[in-house]
């Protein structure tokens, strides 16, 4: 029997990102985590560097015919991101 007062451990942890203003950060690794999922092995381990500043995803890719097609999907990989997340943390794409 739960109490008015009382948190599920998900409620606790959103809680506790929110107070030391970390949730943006926690949210921006977590793209990383599920980069895979995103976009498909084949492209994940191609990718040798990923990360976001400032509403930006930066990304280095190995192979050109990929960078290439990752470009014309720039904005469904974005959309996909931001679900994800279920917040607004990429805005753009940048290819290094």
């Amino acid at each position: 029997m739960r109490k008015t007062n009382d948190k599920t451990i998900k409620e606790a942890i959103e809680q506790m990102l929110q107070v030391y203003k970390i949730k943006r950060k926690y949210e921006e690794t977590g793209v990383a985590a599920y980069w895979s999922e995103l976009v498909g092995k084949s492209v994940a381990n191609r990718t040798k560097e990923l990360f976001i500043k400032d509403k930006k995803l930066f990304l280095r890719i190995e192979s050109s015919v990929i960078k290439n097609e990752l470009v014309m999907m720039r904005e469904q990989i974005i959309r996909k991101i931001n679900e994800r997340a279920g917040a607004w943390i990429v805005e753009d794409i940048i290819f290094l």
